[in-house]
């Protein structure tokens, strides 16, 4: 199976380069911003697409990405209208990688059969939910699989040697490795400790391995891009957007600016990490 994952982190390492993970929650902080946000990032530097998938107990997320989906539900965001959004994308933008994060609630409500259906159809290339574990892989992760998309595990720093085989099983795209433990946006990674987790998870697997948890500048994601296949960042794009509302919490005109200007900031410092590397 191949989707737009594969020749993308092929593309990056062709060029001695991370690739740069970019996530947005879906319908923050309305339908048109971040239909508008989710077009600009590829030109801003993104190389992946993260879209979150609102969810009303997202318990994998710290403060930041909580109140990034209630601005959505609020908003109206929903499944259906995420797949909407992605659909939209791709009429403008067929090569770059998007996958889907979130809970596997709506994905259940919804059902199976026909998201996976539906997600293919709109151009989605993989998923990450992170309440379903391997022992769990018959609910979704073989049915996606199946249906021609990757479905993408997290692996964390208290992932033993034991646990991680089972973690990587029926994995593909690439492997999420969450530097820290915890929530989201809440704290910055040892660097060293990168290095040696990204090294023992590309013992099991030939999968490219993306860090994310604690990115927060050019600075931060130069210093994950050393040693990973790619750089993840969420919580300060969000962050960005969130600075950027009014007082009412709706976009201004610097919003879609606010955060593609720090991504671009984040790219150039992922562009530069394997340079100062080999220089």
């Amino acid at each position: 199976m191949t989707t737009r994952l594969e020749p993308r982190f092929a593309k990056c390492a062709s060029e001695g380069r991370a690739a740069l993970v970019t996530f947005l929650m879906c319908g923050d902080p309305d339908p048109a911003t971040s239909l508008a946000l989710l077009k600009a990032l590829p030109k801003a530097g993104a190389d992946v697409i993260e879209v979150g998938m609102p969810f009303t107990d997202p318990m994998a997320d710290g403060p930041s990405i909580q109140a990034a989906g209630l601005r959505a539900l609020a908003g109206g965001m929903s499944l259906i209208k995420t797949l909407d959004m992605v659909r939209a994308f791709r009429l403008e933008d067929n090569e770059t990688p998007i996958v889907l994060m979130g809970y596997f609630n709506p994905i259940y409500v919804h059902g199976v059969p026909a998201f996976l259906i539906e997600a293919k159809a709109a151009g989605v290339d993989g998923m990450i939910v992170v309440d379903l574990p391997p022992e769990e892989d018959d609910e979704l992760c073989l049915p996606a699989l199946e249906a021609g998309l990757s479905f993408i595990r997290l692996a964390t720093p208290t992932t033993d040697a034991q646990r991680l085989p089972k973690v990587l099983t029926n994995t593909s795209g690439f492997v999420y490795y969450v530097s820290i433990n915890g929530i989201t946006g809440a704290a910055t990674p040892d660097y060293s400790r990168v290095s040696e987790a990204v090294t023992r998870i590309k013992a099991h697997t030939d999968l490219p391995v993306a860090v994310g948890f604690g990115v927060k500048n050019a600075e931060s994601a130069a210093a994950i891009a050393a040693h990973a296949d790619g750089v993840v960042v969420g919580t300060a794009l969000i962050d960005a957007l969130k600075n950027s509302l009014d007082g009412a919490g709706a976009a201004t005109a610097q919003t879609i600016p606010a955060v593609t200007n720090l991504v671009a900031d984040i790219a150039n410092g992922v562009r530069s990490a394997r340079k100062l590397a080999a220089e």
